[in-house]
């Protein structure tokens, strides 16, 4: 997905709104094993309740990527010893147009394997980026513990 893209409620109403429901669930199934379209995903579910042909548009960017990358996906390798475990989080301030609220993410990796992610929407506004940022992190603490 195209990071400075931002997409609204508004536009030309999606003819088939059937077929992006059923496009956008089959990706979120997806998502149990691609985590690097999480994210993207998150971003077009949110448009469910009335999709237009911007957001369709992301959809099929979002199956071309699939169908370009069939190779990837979770790859678990054995270690020798215990692995190190690292966690990574992110938000974007505000990235949301209408709600103004964030998206948080994080991904939790025990040596190289990844065992953990998720990409969803901060349930308040924040009112600084440092905030944002604090509440992703908060979100990855309390996935660790």
């Amino acid at each position: 997905m195209v990071v400075a893209q931002h997409l609204s409620a508004d536009g030309t109403p999606f003819s088939d709104p059937t077929l992006y429901r059923s496009l956008v669930g089959a990706l979120q199934y997806l998502t149990i094993t691609w985590p690097d379209i999480a994210h993207a995903v998150n971003f077009v579910s949110q448009f469910l309740h009335s999709p237009t042909e911007d957001h369709f548009l992301v959809v099929k960017r979002i199956l071309h990527y699939v169908k370009g990358t069939f190779h990837f996906g979770l790859h678990f390798r054995p270690f020798a010893t215990p692995g190190a475990l690292f966690a990574y989080s992110d938000a974007d301030w505000a990235g949301c147009l209408n709600t103004r609220r964030s998206t948080s993410s994080y991904s939790i990796y025990l040596s190289d394997n990844l065992v953990s992610w998720s990409a969803k929407k901060q349930p308040t506004v924040s009112r600084s980026n440092c905030e944002s940022e604090y509440r992703a992190l908060a979100h990855t603490a309390a996935e660790l513990l």
